[in-house]
């Protein structure tokens, strides 16, 4: 599967142990977020971490305020972490 730059980095970084988050407020706006090891934490572009959801390749635990996003099955071939 070809993914975008910016997805196939995001999945990686994933991989590598960070966490992307989805912070939404009372009025449903929401803010991707991953944050890495190291405690830092980056703003990543919404239509970056939807395609992947949209594909099939993440999926979350829905939470409010925030949610925590996971490689699917379909995620972790992507990157080569199942066969």
């Amino acid at each position: 599967m070809q993914l975008p730059q910016e997805q196939a980095a995001l999945l990686r970084a994933i991989v590598a142990g960070s966490t992307l988050k989805v912070h939404r407020d009372i009025e449903g706006n929401k803010d991707y977020v991953l944050h890495a090891l190291d405690g830092g934490a980056t703003p990543v572009p919404a239509e970056v971490a939807a395609g992947l959801v949209e594909a099939g390749l993440l999926d979350s635990n829905k939470k409010f305020p925030a949610a925590t996003f996971w490689l699917t099955e379909r995620g972790q071939a992507a990157v080569g972490e199942r066969p």
